[in-house]
């Protein structure tokens, strides 16, 4: 148990020999002491405005605030001790893994992300830890009761939050790891979480306008024609989106010369009529791509244990840039750069992150992380989208 930053404790547990230090979506927070103290039955952690309360007979972990009011306590039974948190070796030194904790029934939950679920209070649902089309997976769990929660795992797993338990569940990973902090309104709560997990930008005044976006324009022609035309009604306009399939295959990062012969000229003329463009990118190669032989030679594609590696179909069979590699960033960057970037395009649609994935078998895909290692089993976009 450790702080991270004011009023906050991290909680990481493992069956392994060592504790990863990996933060993933946490940011690096100022030094805070711990107040440690301890007698026979019991310890005391304590970080400003929340402390957790370790029982000595049986390890169990009780969370509290500065009003001494109970947040969140792990779950036990006398006869399965350690009962909260379920380890099963998934080989080396990852795990498929649960943490559960007591429920109450007058407690409402909000947040996760986006369900298609039609549910603002989450008690009582399941929820599974993944991106999809349509469903996006932020696992931040904000409590009538005046904490948040942060389950800092980056693994296919689901949330349970039934009226008789919450439990967070992971396919594959190497620790329990979760972040709780009190406070006294959701506005509190949010505003800590955001200052653990990043703040967005400000957004730019020209982006707050109208956005004209149609599946799809054909050709350069066709999108200038309904840009013009919006100046000559005089009709307010920020943005045009040139969206997918302005390439030749998926993959090439460009768009198609016979199409669109001049890009740098139509974002030139776009922004003297006040528009800015904004291109949809895919992470995707197609095996016509100019650029798929050289990401596959490089290792620069996520790789799956069993079967090919094309993993969907959209036009032509497709497979992903790893983007946990760094030199694959690189040289996904370089492609943009050099086609759109340097032409005048200033603004990115980072498209198809879901991944989409079929058949939607996780456990079959194996992809990079910064410190070297293969990971396979654990759920790759996730880290993915901090390039978008």
């Amino acid at each position: 148990i450790d702080a991270i930053g004011p009023d906050a404790l991290r909680f990481r547990s493992s069956k392994s020999l060592r504790i990863s230090d990996q933060d993933w979506n946490l940011l690096p927070q100022p030094e805070t002491p711990l107040e440690i103290s301890i007698t026979n039955d019991s310890a005391i952690v304590k970080n400003g405005s929340i402390r957790a309360e370790i029982r000595a007979a049986h390890g169990r972990i009780t969370y509290l605030n500065d009003r001494d009011e109970v947040l969140l306590k792990e779950a036990f039974h006398q006869h399965h001790l350690h009962f909260a948190r379920q380890f099963h070796s998934r080989g080396s030194d990852h795990f498929e893994l649960k943490v559960t904790f007591e429920a109450e029934k007058d407690e409402h939950l909000y947040g996760m992300g986006q369900y298609p679920n039609d549910c603002l209070d989450l008690k009582g649902t399941v929820l599974e830890l993944a991106q999809k089309n349509t469903q996006i997976s932020v696992p931040f769990l904000l409590s009538s009761k005046g904490y948040g929660f942060i389950w800092n795992n980056p693994a296919v797993g689901r949330a349970e939050l039934s009226l008789t338990h919450t439990s967070f569940y992971a396919e594959y990973a190497r620790q329990i790891d979760y972040v709780i902090f009190a406070g006294d309104t959701p506005a509190e709560l949010v505003e800590h979480y955001s200052d653990l997990t990043g703040k967005s930008p400000k957004m730019p005044k020209y982006a707050t306008g109208f956005w004209q976006s149609k599946l799809r324009y054909y050709s350069q022609e066709d999108l200038m024609s309904v840009a013009r035309e919006y100046k000559r009604r005089n009709l307010p306009i920020s943005v045009i989106v040139a969206d997918f399939y302005h390439w030749a295959s998926t993959g090439d990062w460009r768009f198609i010369a016979d199409l669109w012969p001049d890009p740098a000229g139509m974002v030139q003329e776009l922004e003297e009529m006040g528009i800015k463009l904004l291109v949809s990118v895919w992470p995707t190669l197609s095996e016509e791509s100019e650029n798929y032989d050289e990401f596959i030679k490089n290792n620069y594609t996520i790789r799956p244990e069993l079967g090919n590696n094309l993993f969907h179909n959209a036009n032509n069979d497709i497979t992903y840039v790893d983007v946990t590699h760094p030199e694959a960033r690189k040289a996904l960057w370089s492609k943009l750069k050099k086609n759109y970037f340097d032409n005048g395009v200033r603004m990115f649609w980072m498209d198809e992150a879901e991944p989409e994935i079929e058949p939607l078998q996780y456990e079959n895909i194996r992809y990079y992380l910064g410190n070297g290692l293969e990971v396979s089993s654990i759920y790759p976009f996730y880290a993915a989208q901090l390039l978008y």
